[in-house]
């Protein structure tokens, strides 16, 4: 299958259009066409090979929302026309005791990214969604929720679904309290979803001018962690705090908010952190954990729980060639709260 989309060719390029191809429907993919793509601030990680290990040409995008256009003779789930999404992953081994128990994003060979990963047949790099067309095997296609607004659902998976499954991992619900660091394109999804599940949420940002923007999305109040005394007398407060901050930092001026047997779980910063004390972990048995995104079932419960609740994300639409100036603007904060591409405007 003939498609298009856009590419970096190196990491210091801007990506540009690029004609490619896609593969011929094996017995079990499914084929649609992209109507929206989030952006996420790993594709302009991987776009500029901050990691070190992007193949070129790269096609990003891993918040997918499209409709089927065919199927596989052995497709069972879908038929052309339904509503679909795709995020992060897009193939694991299926056997491991990880894949078996719906973790295939902790596959014990693991997962094939959907984008800047290679095929587990052909072995070729695979290709994201800043394209006009995918295809992916059956058993990562998630059905949309009916009610859920297909212009505004891509971030959900990959930003919703990183903060939805810590909350999920460690039991949040009605008379939980919860703090979130960083109010960016995680942090508020952090927020909306631990308000929906009933949690009690608090916002921690150095100043105090995110306080109307934390209320709005649905925190109860927001802590200025530079302000020392306020922190003081928040020691001991929150049973999980989730850390958005997708940058290198400190971790430590948190950790003394948890309270016994709580736990900080770092999902944005993808490396190093900065250097850390124990005592605060020894001393109030807390916990310092990482979190990546959730399973294929975990992935689609979060769907189907943000149709229920109405909860979607705060998005700025974009045209495709729009890319290069939204990168820019992402790295220095200048979205609210994510960007998304309506792929309508992705001309051959």
């Amino acid at each position: 299958m003939q498609t298009f989309g856009y590419a970096a060719k190196t990491a210091d390029a801007r990506l540009a259009p690029f004609t490619f191809e896609r593969r011929a429907l094996r017995p079990n993919d499914v084929a649609m066409e992209i109507l929206y793509c989030g952006v996420c601030h790993s594709d302009l990680h991987q776009a500029r090979n901050d990691w070190g290990f992007s193949r070129y040409p790269i096609v990003p995008g891993h918040e997918i929302v499209g409709r089927v256009t065919a199927v596989g003779p052995e497709v069972t789930r879908y038929k052309v026309g339904d509503a679909v999404a795709v995020g992060c992953m897009v193939d694991s081994c299926q056997q491991c005791d990880q894949c078996r128990k719906g973790e295939e994003q902790l596959c014990r060979e693991s997962n094939t990214q959907t984008y800047n990963g290679l095929d587990r047949i052909t072995r070729e790099p695979t290709l994201g969604g800043y394209a006009k067309h995918l295809v992916v095997r059956e058993e990562f296609v998630l059905r949309v929720p009916a009610g859920l607004d297909l212009a505004k659902a891509a971030p959900l998976l990959c930003a919703g679904i990183t903060t939805y499954s810590p909350l999920r991992t460690w039991n949040v619900g009605p008379g939980s309290r919860v703090a979130v660091v960083g109010l960016g394109g995680l942090g508020h999804m952090a927020v909306k979803l631990a308000a929906g599940m009933g949690a009690d949420v608090t916002v921690l940002s150095r100043t105090p001018d995110k306080l109307v923007d934390a209320l709005e999305l649905g925190a109860d109040a927001l802590l200025v962690s530079s302000d020392a005394k306020a922190m003081s007398a928040a020691k001991s407060s929150f049973d999980l705090i989730i850390d958005t901050i997708p940058v290198r930092h400190d971790v430590s001026p948190y950790m003394m908010l948890l309270d016994v047997d709580a736990t900080l779980v770092i999902v944005g910063q993808v490396g190093p952190i900065d250097e850390q004390s124990t005592f605060p972990m020894i001393l109030g048995r807390r916990r310092l954990a990482g979190s990546p995104i959730g399973g294929i079932a975990q992935t689609q419960e979060m769907l189907d729980f943000c149709a229920k609740k109405n909860i979607l994300p705060d998005c700025e639409m974009i045209r495709m060639d729009e890319i290069n100036e939204a990168f820019e603007r992402m790295e220095r904060s200048d979205v609210r709260y994510r960007f998304v591409i309506d792929m309508a405007s992705l001309k051959e």
